[in-house]
């Protein structure tokens, strides 16, 4: 699998796993995160343009899509509950999406963000099970509730990354 930013021509393939996306979630019972058809064109746009968009290709196809940022994220100054794992530098990894016809494309997403950071956060609704549980198995321990700029809930997650990691090509 190849990872690489996204570039503004990719924008139609990107809405297009964002659209499969919120379809899948609302098949799976969550029916709140991602509505009114957030990411917007200028979310992705944006994220475009900061260099923050990156695709995963799989035999010349985007089978995926997530934005990999830099911490800190302003959302993730106040958390209720347990609290992060730790205050050290931290990579955020924020809509993620992949053809629901893809297997292990997120798990790709994951380890790309584990090769460049020694900590991950990663937020979801309550009502993303599948990503809850997807978090979960990949290590990430859920640390409290984090709250968007727009006053929604979502739970965190933190993953502190040791030792060497797997190389991604």
């Amino acid at each position: 699998m190849n990872i690489r930013k996204a570039k503004i021509s990719d924008i139609d393939t990107i809405k297009e796993i964002f659209d499969n996306a919120r379809a899948y979630m609302r098949k799976n019972g969550n029916t709140k995160q991602w509505a009114d058809g957030y990411p917007f064109e200028s979310t992705i746009i944006n994220d475009i343009n900061a260099g923050v968009c990156m695709l995963c290709e799989e035999e010349g196809e985007i089978v995926g899509a997530f934005s990999l940022l830099d911490g800190p994220d302003k959302t993730y100054s106040y958390i209720k509950g347990n609290g992060w794992l730790n205050d050290e530098d931290y990579g955020v990894i924020h809509r993620i999406a992949v053809n629901s016809n893809r297997r292990g494309v997120a798990s790709q997403c994951i380890k790309y963000g584990e090769n460049l950071y020694k900590n991950l956060r990663i937020d979801t609704h309550e009502d993303n099970i599948p990503m809850r549980s997807f978090l979960r198995k990949h290590g990430f321990s859920e640390c409290g509730i984090i709250y968007l700029e727009n006053g929604e809930e979502r739970i965190a997650y933190h993953k502190v990354i040791s030792g060497e990691t797997e190389n991604i090509e």
